[in-house]
């Protein structure tokens, strides 16, 4: 029998690293060959790692969430046959224990309590009324104070002072008694448990980014009114003088709006390198769609939108979203994107301040839809309204062009037709 050790591979061009998302086996397990080891995730891309032999799982590389250089050691395996390693080479969990301070001698134990110490805190903090009915509880103020924070009725604390006040020692009996016994007279109890979650992978991912985006760029939001009626009516005449094709949403006819407005301003459609002090303006219209997915916010790229129709659009924002919600999505279908729409659809609220894609300049956010009454002149008319919400990167662009690239927004929606024709 040999020992084979399995490297992190490259899982793509210029990544140095990966983290560690979740094992598929553990030490002591028999795997075939192909078979799943570990999932391992680099800039928002996950990627399974399968065992080029069978073998036996002598040591893991690290933890989940843990991140390993690329080339570093990810398994051992036990193999037929030589293997590539030496035998002598221990794995990391078989490696010997540090050496430990010698223990000082066990202290003499204290004498066992008596029947009448051992049973004290069983008295104090006993269950039921340890009082006559109506009778008020005696305590300090802090113990008061104490009580009402964990939720507890004094009522039901049996008082061990004189003429039975509650002292913390009692209030402290009370509590280890069990959880009934902080149960007020409503029946509800007081919870002290802690879960304690570990951020790895996806969240981790998106904390990073979300922090270093606020931290090294000047954010500012700005937020306009949209009459998107006429935009829902042709939307809706559409749908249903097409039902063969991709369904509509309001989603193509922001994007086509989008790359009509780009054209008149071009440095929203850039990407600003702060370290370089240079900023990259591209031609080619690149959107990246927010996607809530069950392992975090990814933002899939609809490459080259200036060349799109709107069911085109339609067709590939559905197909990125269906691909990231499945964890089916690219490393290059997540990343290149020049510009971001940012949407949460029937929960898009009022008002949202949505945070830049680094090192994207602006943002695009859509808020929720509502009909409500606006004046025209002479009456009040039903409308259909929906908030824009975007940010930008206040480096590189001046307030007056961001309200000026929203209004050419506004303008191109409220009027769909002109979305359509040429320039």
């Amino acid at each position: 029998m040999g020992t084979r050790i399995i490297k992190m591979p490259d899982v793509g061009e210029g990544v140095a690293e990966a983290e560690i998302v979740e094992w598929h086996v553990e030490v002591g397990q028999s795997v075939l060959e192909d078979q799943i080891l570990a999932a391992v995730m680099t800039d928002k891309a996950t990627v399974e790692i399968p065992s080029p032999v069978a073998g036996k799982v002598l040591a893991l590389g690290g933890e989940v969430g843990q991140t390993l250089a690329v080339g570093a050691e990810l398994v051992r395996l036990e193999v037929a046959g030589e293997g590539n390693a030496e035998v002598a080479a221990a794995p990391r969990e078989a490696a010997p224990p540090p050496a430990r301070l010698p223990t000082p001698p066990p202290a003499a134990k204290a004498p066992a309590p008596t029947p009448v110490e051992a049973a004290t805190p069983v008295a104090r903090g006993s269950l039921g009324p340890p009082r006559p009915a109506g009778e008020k509880p005696i305590a300090s103020p802090a113990v008061r104070r104490r009580a009402r924070e964990a939720g507890i009725d004094l009522r039901q604390v049996r008082g061990s002072g004189p003429a039975g006040r509650i002292s913390h020692d009692d209030l402290d009996a009370f509590l280890k008694s069990g959880p009934q016994a902080a149960a007020s007279g409503g029946g509800r109890v007081a919870r002290t448990e802690v879960e304690t979650v570990k951020v790895i992978g996806m969240r981790r991912r998106i904390a990073q980014k979300m922090a270093e985006s606020k931290r090294r760029a000047a954010h500012f939001s700005y937020v306009e009114e949209v009459d998107v009626t006429a935009l829902e009516d042709l939307r809706g005449k559409l749908n249903a003088e097409n039902p063969d094709r991709p369904r509509l949403t309001l989603m193509p006819f922001l994007m086509q709006a989008l790359v009509r407005a780009v054209a008149d301003f071009p440095e929203m459609n850039a990407l600003y390198d702060d370290e370089a002090e240079t900023i990259e303006r591209h031609a080619g219209v690149h959107i990246g769609i927010a996607t809530q997915t069950p392992q975090g916010l990814m933002v899939p790229v609809a490459r080259h939108c200036e060349a799109r129709g709107l069911w085109d659009c339609a067709a590939e924002v559905r197909r990125l979203a269906e691909a990231a919600r499945n964890g089916q999505a690219t490393r290059a279908e997540l990343s290149g994107s020049t510009i971001t729409i940012t949407s949460l659809g029937p929960l898009g609220g009022i008002v949202t301040t949505p945070v830049l894609n680094r090192p994207e300049v602006a943002i695009i956010g859509v808020n929720r839809q509502v009909v409500r009454p606006v004046w025209q002149g002479a009456e009040f008319v039903p409308r259909t309204m929906m908030n824009l919400s975007s940010s930008f990167d206040h480096r590189v662009i001046d307030g007056y062009n961001a309200a000026q690239f929203v209004q050419r927004i506004k303008g191109l929606l409220e009027a769909p037709a002109t979305i359509f024709i040429e320039a």
